[in-house]
């Protein structure tokens, strides 16, 4: 995530920032633009944008709820931004608890679809694609057939758990289920990476390719997870996959990938924006130096990016311990793992015909 600044006072900004916290001024942002701006209200419900000259704009509609701060312009005549035209269902929002939990979700869904718009990847919804178009249903337990919800993916239709925004209850799946990491921002990530599978891999007709890397997709799915769940991941997992439940299909494995790929642009970017670079002054050896002086989401070669992004993990890692905690990055990246994220960035970077940013206005 790249950092931002006031344009009315030159204050450092972050992405989820509403107001300014030395002038006041309201603050947006402007997805095609990519840049939270500085706000001057001119009448009713428009906004005059000190980063865009001669543009008036509107917030999505979701700003009621303090759960989005994307704008509109005062022209166009939808009600939410790109990000919230994507939800189909969301909680009882007069329950306040689902009310925050809900935000909780909303702020990572952005994170998601910032690197979405970044990478310049398809987005359909339904009113484009009634079958395959991107939607978000947040569910609180019980789900409206009684049953339990379970975050996950189905044909566009991705189901986000709404206790998983509650932190005790996402420790407690992350400790039962034996995962080292577990977040919301990870859950998108994996979520929507089985979705560009049907986009990418499947509509664009990549399989081969891709089952020369990751396995047979035509494996029975639901055989294959209560096997995983039944024996557990093999003993030398680490060699080949990024994480234990990639193990269990093909699917998943790719899921799993796509989404450490995300975790790596939207980290390197963030880096950058800090001027980051790791060089132990005790060794000289390369592989443990780098300097987050590239654009990670250029097209260019993947290489560069494990090279600085394995140093930075080291580091961040030391960090973390330095506080007394866990990991911050708590994966092996083994030479198959890494040939598999690179197959992502090829996928990711192919050329297309639409720049979808020009819709994110």
């Amino acid at each position: 995530m790249k950092l931002f600044k006031c344009q009315n006072c030159n204050l450092l900004l972050f992405f989820e920032n509403r107001n300014c916290g030395r002038c006041g001024h309201a603050l947006g942002y402007i997805p095609a633009e990519n840049q939270l701006s500085a706000l001057k209200p001119i009448g009713g419900e428009q906004w005059q944008a000190l980063a865009v000259q001669g543009n008036s704009y509107k917030f999505c509609a979701n700003a009621q709820y303090d759960a989005c701060n994307w704008l509109l312009p005062v022209r166009s005549s939808e009600q939410f931004c790109i990000a919230c035209s994507h939800n189909r269902t969301v909680p009882n929002l007069s329950n306040p608890e689902h009310l925050e939990n809900w935000r909780k979700m909303e702020f990572a869904k952005h994170r998601l679809f910032y690197t979405l718009l970044r990478l310049n990847l398809p987005l359909p919804n339904r009113s484009d694609d009634l079958k395959r178009g991107l939607v978000f249903d947040f569910l609180a337990d019980p789900s409206p057939d009684g049953k339990k919800v379970i975050t996950g993916h189905d044909d566009g239709i991705i189901t986000l758990a709404l206790k998983e925004a509650d932190d005790a209850e996402r420790e407690s799946r992350r400790t039962s289920l034996h995962e080292p990491y577990r977040t919301l921002l990870g859950h998108f990530r994996h979520e929507i990476g089985h979705y560009y599978w049907d986009l990418l891999v499947e509509d664009e007709h990549h399989q081969d390719e891709c089952r020369a890397l990751f396995g047979d997709d035509r494996v029975d799915y639901g055989e294959a997870l209560k096997r995983h769940y039944k024996e557990g991941a093999p003993p030398n997992w680490q060699e080949s996959f990024v994480s234990a439940y990639a193990t269990s299909h093909a699917w998943e494995d790719f899921a799993e990938t796509w989404a450490h790929y995300m975790h790596i642009v939207d980290s390197l970017e963030t880096s950058q924006a800090f001027g980051l670079k790791v060089h132990p002054d005790i060794s000289s050896d390369k592989h443990l130096h780098a300097d987050a002086s590239i654009d990670p989401y250029g097209s260019g070669h993947f290489e560069q990016l494990i090279d600085i992004w394995l140093p930075l993990t080291y580091a961040m890692n030391a960090m973390n311990r330095s506080m007394g905690l866990r990991d911050i990055y708590p994966f092996v990246l083994s030479p198959a793992v890494i040939e598999k994220i690179a197959f992502i960035h090829r996928l990711v970077h192919r050329p297309r015909q639409v720049s979808y940013l020009a819709g994110a206005a």
